[in-house]
């Protein structure tokens, strides 16, 4: 049977892990003795904290997070509201079912090159992000509609509980527990597929353009430090997501 850890025990287990992996990192630098292979997590700080004044790193870094939030907003709207239709009716869930697979299997890279020639660089990220996530959210949502509970469904019909009602006691405490996983899925993926698109947009002021500069000109540290933003930045918006979720959850719930 598994043994579930306190929660003050896995904040403890998850700094250790931390300072494991980046004594791991620390050391592997070390004997690879090359900055340009593999930058030690001193070089990548000190180059972090020459980017910290540059009003350019804060400029970059509203632009690719202004692009994820537009396009993660639209992506749970429509994806809620297909999701309800999806899960309602097996006819509209057979409709959208070869959009939905195609968007989900095709390369990010494909998709990013698609799109590019329709729209221009500076909405590129936006667009790209919309067709990654949208598929696992309108899954999720879709998925939680169909497993409700069938006495619920039959306790609804008999007292004829329609429209809002019946979507917010019966269907949404179903539709929870499966959207969390959907963000937990997809949040991390909107932020790598926004930063590819920029990284081949290459729009100005956008994190990803960073990036790619900083692989032009062999500026590894400056490259290792971009990206430990971009992480921080999607562990902070999983964050914020949750939050987000939990307080709308307890409004509906109670």
């Amino acid at each position: 049977m598994k043994r579930y850890i306190s929660e003050k025990k896995r904040k403890i287990f998850l700094v250790v892990s931390i300072v494991f992996w980046v004594l791991f990192w620390w050391t592997m630098s070390t004997l690879i003795k090359e900055k340009l292979f593999l930058p030690s997590p001193f070089s990548v700080l000190r180059a972090l904290v020459f980017l910290f004044p540059e009003e350019e790193f804060w400029s970059s870094i509203a632009f690719s997070s202004s692009r994820v939030v537009l396009s993660y907003s639209f992506s749970f709207l429509v994806a809620v509201v297909f999701g309800v239709f999806g899960g309602l009716s097996e006819k509209f869930e057979i409709l959208l079912s070869p959009l939905v697979k195609a968007m989900r299997s095709i390369p990010v890279a494909s998709i990013v090159i698609l799109v590019l020639l329709w729209v221009n660089s500076r909405n590129l990220s936006t667009v790209v992000s919309f067709l990654v996530v949208f598929p696992i959210l309108y899954e999720s949502v879709m998925s939680g509609v169909k497993n409700t509970d069938p006495l619920l469904i039959e306790a609804a019909d008999n007292y004829r509980i329609i429209g809002y009602r019946r979507l917010r006691y019966m269907y949404l405490p179903s539709v929870f527990p499966y959207l969390e996983n959907g963000i937990k899925s997809s949040l991390g993926l909107c932020w790598k597929s926004a930063v590819a698109a920029e990284v081949i947009g290459l729009p100005l002021h956008s994190m990803g353009s960073k990036l790619y500069e900083a692989k032009v000109y062999l500026d590894t540290p400056s490259l290792f430090a971009w990206t430990l933003v971009i992480v921080v930045l999607a562990v902070i918006f999983e964050k914020l997501a949750f939050l987000l979720l939990k307080t709308i959850k307890r409004r509906v719930m109670r």
